[in-house]
C-alpha cells in the first residue's frame, strides 16, 4: 500500500545553511522526518568554541531525532540508523556516503546537487558555474550510486545567472529553489510517478563535461594573463567566499600587499601598461591592467582588515 507523506519515514542528512531550507520545507509541510544526520560539532572561531551546524540548530529547535556520527561505517551508528526504519533518505550538502548507508532504505537515497547534472559534478558547482561565465544553472535531484554525482536524475529546474550575481547571491537562490525541488521529488516518489533518467542520456560527448572540484585558497589568485571578462567572472565566482586575491603594490607602500577582491567592474581599453600593473589616483579609484582593458576594483580587503569600498581603502593607506 502506498504511503502518505505523514506515513513515509524520511531520514535527512545535511550540515550547512544550504541544507536547512530543504529540511525546513519538509518539516513545515508535515512530512515525517524521523531522523536528521549531521556532522559532529567542531570548535570554531578565535575562542575555539564548539559550534553547532545550521542543520543541527534547526533540528534541535524542532525536536527532531539527531545523529552525529564520527564515522559513517560505525556499527553503533548503522544500528541506530536501521532502527529508524527509513523508507527514504535525503542528502543535501553532506558528505560521501558508504553503500551500506545509501542503500539502506527501500525507496533509496536521493541527493540535491546545485547544478544541472551531469555538468559541474563536484564540491563547488555554484562557484565554477560563475567562474566559467555560464548564463544559467539550476538544481538536480538524483539517486545516489557508487560514483559521486553520477546517479539517475529525478528532477531538474533551471534559473538564469544574472550579471549581478556572485557566488553568495546564487547560493541563496539555489538554496530556495533546491528546497522546492526536494519537496517535489518526495511527492513524485510518494505517488510512484518518478521516471529517473540516466545522466549519459544528457551528455552527447564526454569532452563537454565540466567539473566543479573543491576550491583551495592557493587556487584563488587572479592570473594576470587573463582577459578582463575572465578575471571579473573569477572574482564573482569566489565572492564572498573564499575570495579572489592578487599581490599588488599601492601608493605609499614599498612592498606587495595581498588583497582580497570581492567586487569589480570591467573597463575595456587599449593600453601599453604591463599586465597586472596597478593604476590609481590614490584616493577614489584603482584598477588592474589586463590584456584587453582594466579590472576596476570596487570592494577589497587587506590582511587583518575589514572588507571595504576601494575609496575607503585608499584613504586608509595615507
Amino acid at each position: 500500500m502506498r504511503k502518505t507523506k505523514e506515513e513515509l519515514r524520511i531520514v535527512f542528512m545535511g550540515t550547512p545553511e544550504f541544507a536547512v531550507e530543504s529540511l525546513k520545507i519538509l518539516v513545515e509541510n508535515g512530512y515525517n522526518v524521523v531522523g536528521v544526520v549531521t556532522m559532529p560539532d567542531k570548535p570554531a572561531g578565535r575562542g575555539y568554541k564548539v559550534q553547532f551546524s545550521p542543520v543541527k540548530q534547526y533540528a534541535l529547535e524542532k525536536n527532531l531525532r539527531l545523529l552525529q556520527p564520527e564515522k559513517l561505517k560505525d556499527e553503533i551508528f548503522l544500528e541506530t540508523l536501521r532502527s529508524l526504519k527509513a523508507d527514504l533518505q535525503i542528502v543535501v550538502a553532506f558528505r560521501m556516503l558508504p553503500e551500506i548507508v545509501w542503500n539502506m532504505p527501500p525507496l533509496g537515497t536521493f541527493n540535491l546537487h546545485a547544478s544541472l547534472l551531469p555538468q559541474y559534478r563536484g564540491a563547488a558547482p555554484i562557484n565554477w558555474a560563475i567562474i566559467n561565465g555560464e548564463k544559467e544553472t539550476g538544481v538536480t535531484t538524483f539517486f545516489l550510486t557508487h560514483e559521486i554525482d553520477t546517479g539517475k536524475i529525478i528532477l531538474q529546474e533551471k534559473i538564469p545567472i544574472l550579471s549581478s550575481d556572485n557566488a553568495g547571491t546564487l547560493h541563496d537562490k539555489l538554496m530556495a529553489l533546491g528546497a522546492t525541488v526536494v519537496k517535489k521529488t518526495v511527492d513524485l516518489i510518494i505517488s510512484d510517478e518518478i521516471q529517473p533518467i540516466d545522466q549519459s542520456e544528457l551528455l552527447k560527448n564526454e569532452n563537454e563535461l565540466k567539473l566543479a572540484p573543491k576550491i583551495f585558497r592557493e587556487n584563488c589568485e587572479i592570473d594576470i594573463s587573463w582577459d578582463v571578462v575572465r578575471a571579473h567572472n573569477f572574482v564573482r565566482g569566489l565572492s564572498p567566499y573564499p575570495g579572489a586575491w592578487m599581490s599588488l603594490i599601492f601608493p605609499n607602500t614599498n612592498e606587495k600587499t595581498i588583497l582580497k577582491i570581492f567586487v569589480t567592474e570591467i573597463e575595456f581599453a587599449s593600453h601599453q601598461l604591463p599586465w597586472g600593473s596597478l593604476e590609481t589616483d590614490g584616493k577614489k579609484f584603482a584598477k588592474i591592467a589586463l590584456k584587453d582593458g582594466f579590472l576596476v576594483l570596487k570592494e577589497v580587503q587587506a590582511p587583518n582588515k575589514k572588507r571595504m569600498e576601494i575609496g575607503e581603502f585608499l584613504r586608509g593607506l595615507r
